[in-house]
């Protein structure tokens, strides 16, 4: 493969294919789904996290999403190792299934979708050195996945591919305004706005983990004291060392629900910065419904809650706190496969 460097728009690059144009394979996917009128597909999901790195085999049928298989690994600094390793078992799990790839016959998939955190190119093609995936600079990861698989493949921001998760499948079903807030290694957010995905004119809208909320505190997103330096399962365990404790998000939640007073602190500063950040949040969109979920430990929210809704009644304007209703997200530790199918998914509903 000869393109290697990441460039901005305007850049032109040479590459070595023996899969189909991109314009053909479109036009062949546009017959195989609407002319042919397939009503169920076959889609991969690839969802790379900082810790680990999976691929899901699913059957999608209307709005039924059927997980067939799973190959999940740890993440690696060599990108192209566990993009190879994913790949070959990808198309190892379709044989299992009797699955061929591409749009010739009745069994086979025919696009995959990737989940993973930014910062990414705006076409969505590159991976650009996220902060929680050591290594990963200026991949071509659409292209490569592309090439290995004789597939088109689309890419999403985890936080952007979670907000489609949630809107298609799960507690935003139904919902013109929502967003979206993912609560784990880092703080993401995705932004439904008018029924629609809105990313911005770079790609990048919707990053509230960066917002400043103390001139000091811990680290995130490389900036102190910002929203995802105190709200996120890493945020929340260098959070601990200003109360003279450390362990890990889970750990710390786990000594929370035992009555440790350090823990107990831990989380209630951070519930009451998420708090304020929601109140920014739903004053800036003045959004109908809102979906979040805290990913590192199921029930741990019972620890925020407090000091969060006390500063999130405090801090956001009455009418738009009034016409906010604040729900858990519906599709629980599954959520990373349903973001990475959707990725795919959401790709053809727009062909």
């Amino acid at each position: 493969m000869l393109r290697q460097v990441y460039q901005p728009a305007g850049a032109v690059f040479i590459a070595a294919h023996n899969v189909l144009s991109q314009r053909q394979v479109q036009e062949r996917l546009r017959e195989y789904i609407i002319e042919e009128g397939r009503d169920c597909m076959y889609l991969y999901g690839f969802d790379i996290g900082g810790t680990k790195c999976a691929v899901i085999l699913a059957k999608v049928e209307g709005d039924q999403v059927d997980f067939l298989e799973r190959y999940e690994m740890k993440t690696l600094g060599d990108w192209k190792k566990v993009l190879d390793e994913l790949s070959e078992n990808a198309l190892m799990i379709a044989k299992k299934y009797g699955l061929t790839t591409g749009t010739e016959g009745e069994n086979c998939v025919i696009c995959g979708g990737i989940s993973c955190g930014g910062p990414l190119s705006p076409d969505r093609k590159w991976i650009l050195s996220p902060p929680n995936l050591q290594g990963w600079d200026q991949v071509p990861v659409v292209e490569y996945l592309e090439e290995k698989l004789g597939i088109p493949v689309k890419m999403e921001n985890d936080a952007d591919a979670g907000a489609l998760a949630e809107w298609k499948f799960g507690a935003g079903k139904g919902c013109q305004n929502m967003i979206f807030l993912t609560f784990g290694t880092g703080l993401g957010s995705g932004l439904i706005l008018n029924g629609q995905l809105y990313r911005g004119s770079t790609g990048m809208a919707g990053e509230a983990g960066h917002i400043r909320m103390e001139n000091e505190g811990p680290k995130g997103y490389g900036k102190a004291g910002s929203l995802e330096g105190f709200c996120s399962g890493g945020g929340i365990s260098r959070l601990a060392g200003y109360f003279g404790t450390e362990g890990s998000a889970k750990e710390l939640a786990e000594r929370a629900e035992a009555g440790d007073e350090r823990a107990l602190a831990v989380y209630a500063r951070c519930g009451a910065v998420f708090g304020r950040g929601l109140a920014i949040l739903i004053d800036l969109f003045k959004i109908r419904k809102r979906s979040w979920q805290v990913l590192f430990m199921p029930g741990v929210t019972i620890f925020l809650d407090k000091t969060m809704y006390e500063e999130l009644e405090k801090e956001a304007l009455p009418m738009n706190r009034a016409a906010c209703e604040i729900v858990p997200a519906a599709l629980g530790e599954r959520i990373g496969d349903y973001a990475a199918v959707v990725a795919a998914v959401n790709s053809l509903s727009i062909l």
